[in-house]
């Protein structure tokens, strides 16, 4: 079946791009992570450097989270980010629908 159907729908965008449901799952998670960092870090106030030197990584990085640049942050550096920033994160896992 092709994605590009007339008439599809999706329960997300990343359920239309992305090649599997594994792909669109994770893609999903990384874009949560990446607006709540972007959210914190924009309520803050602070500059990319003293956000950089929070977070572990180095300014041109945080310059990418904040650019949205999705596919150069794996799952694992974002949950690394949002910890170092002093968020909780939680999951929740449900049946598929």
């Amino acid at each position: 079946m092709s994605k590009q159907s007339s008439g599809s729908r999706f329960a997300s965008v990343w359920d239309a791009i992305e090649d599997t449901p594994a792909e669109a799952e994770n893609m999903k998670l990384r874009s949560i992570l990446m607006t709540a960092l972007k959210d914190h870090l924009t309520r803050t106030g602070m500059s990319q450097v003293q956000a950089a030197k929070l977070l572990g990584v180095t300014q041109p990085r945080v310059s990418d989270l904040f650019r949205g640049k999705i596919n150069l942050f794996g799952l694992d550096a974002l949950v690394n980010m949002a910890t170092a920033a002093g968020l909780h994160i939680e999951m929740h896992v449900q049946e598929a629908a």
